[in-house]
C-alpha cells in the first residue's frame, strides 16, 4: 500500500489529487493552515511523522502579479519551501514529485518548449519557480520528478475559468487578451498524471504535462462561454472582445508563448492528455451535473 503526502492539500490541484486517489493508497493532504512548507522544522517533523513513500509538492505561491511586489514571499515558498520538502523527502527515503510551471520560460519560442530548454523567466513568480526547480534537483541529487504545467483550472478556486464564468454572468461584454498563447490544463487530468508518476518507479528529471493543443486566452474564453451556454450555465450570451497585451497591462509581464512539449512525458507514462477543449467540456459538465437544483 502506497503512502503519499500531498502538500498544498487545500488547493485546486491538491483537491483533485484527493479526488483521484488510487484505491488502496493512504493520503495525507495538509493545507497551508496545517503545514506551511516555508517552515523547515514543521516540514521535517510532518514527513517524519507520516513516513510517506511519495511526496507530491503541490504547494506554491501562485499569485503572479502580487509576486512582483512580494518577491521575497514568493521565493520563500516556491524556492525555500520546495527545498524544505525535497530535503525532508530525501531524509525519509521518499520519492519526490514537484509541480512547476511554464512561466520558467521566456515566451519567445515559436514552437513548444522542450524539457531541457534553458530557464529564462520574465517575472518574479517565474524566477521563484525556476529557483525552486534548481534547489529541488540539488537537494535530491537529480532524483526528483519535476512536472511543469500551465494554465491550470478546476471547478473550485481562483482560476481563469471561474473568473470568466463570473464575468459572463454579470456583464454584457468582456475584454480578453488574444496575443498570449498556451495550453489550458484541467487539474484533474494533471492529478491523474501525477498519480501515474507516483506509481512508476525509476523516473526522474523534468517532464511536461498540460492538456493537448494550444490557444490564446481569448480563444479559451470563447470556448468556456460556448460550452457553458450550451449547458444552460449562463443566463444569456456575452460579447467577448479580443485585445492585446498592451491594452491590458499587468504588474507582472507574461510570456507570449508558453506551450510545452509533452511527448517525452506521454511516452514515459504510457498515457496522453485529452485535447484542452474536451477536458474543459468534461469539467463544465461535471460542475453542471453536481450543481444544486
Amino acid at each position: 500500500m502506497m503512502k503519499v503526502l500531498i502538500t498544498g492539500g487545500s488547493g485546486q490541484l491538491g483537491g483533485e489529487l484527493q479526488r483521484t486517489q488510487p484505491p488502496g493508497s493512504t493520503v495525507f493532504a495538509p493545507g497551508r493552515g496545517q503545514l506551511d512548507i516555508s517552515d523547515r522544522p514543521a516540514v521535517t517533523a510532518h514527513v517524519r511523522r507520516t513516513r510517506p513513500d511519495v511526496v507530491i509538492n503541490a504547494a506554491a505561491y501562485t499569485s503572479v502579479d502580487r509576486a512582483e511586489q512580494n518577491a521575497e514571499d514568493a521565493l520563500r515558498v516556491n524556492a525555500g519551501g520546495a527545498e524544505n520538502v525535497a530535503l525532508a523527502a530525501m531524509e525519509a527515503g521518499a520519492r519526490l514529485i514537484h509541480v512547476s510551471t511554464d512561466y520558467v520560460f521566456d515566451g519567445r519560442s515559436a514552437s513548444p518548449y522542450a524539457t531541457d530548454h534553458p530557464l529564462q523567466p520574465v517575472n518574479k513568480y517565474g524566477e521563484s519557480k525556476a529557483e525552486g526547480e534548481r534547489r529541488v534537483m540539488t537537494a535530491t541529487r537529480d532524483q526528483a520528478v519535476i512536472v511543469r504545467t500551465a494554465w491550470l483550472y478546476a471547478a473550485t478556486g481562483a482560476n481563469f475559468v471561474n473568473t470568466m464564468l463570473r464575468l459572463f454572468r454579470g456583464q454584457e461584454s468582456v475584454n480578453v487578451v488574444s496575443d498570449q498563447i498556451g495550453s489550458p490544463t484541467w487539474a484533474r487530468g494533471l492529478a491523474r498524471s501525477l498519480w501515474r508518476f507516483a506509481a512508476t518507479p525509476g523516473l526522474g528529471g523534468r517532464f511536461h504535462w498540460t492538456d493537448d493543443g494550444e490557444c490564446s486566452w481569448h480563444e479559451f474564453s470563447l470556448a468556456i462561454h460556448d460550452e457553458a451556454f450550451a449547458l444552460g450555465m449562463l443566463p444569456r450570451r456575452c460579447r467577448i472582445l479580443p485585445i492585446t497585451t498592451c491594452d491590458w497591462p499587468t504588474p507582472a509581464p507574461r510570456p507570449a508563448y508558453s506551450v510545452l512539449d509533452k511527448r517525452t512525458t506521454w511516452r514515459a507514462l504510457g498515457m496522453k492528455a485529452p485535447h484542452w477543449r474536451a477536458a474543459l467540456r468534461e469539467m463544465l459538465q461535471d460542475v453542471n451535473d453536481n450543481a444544486p437544483k
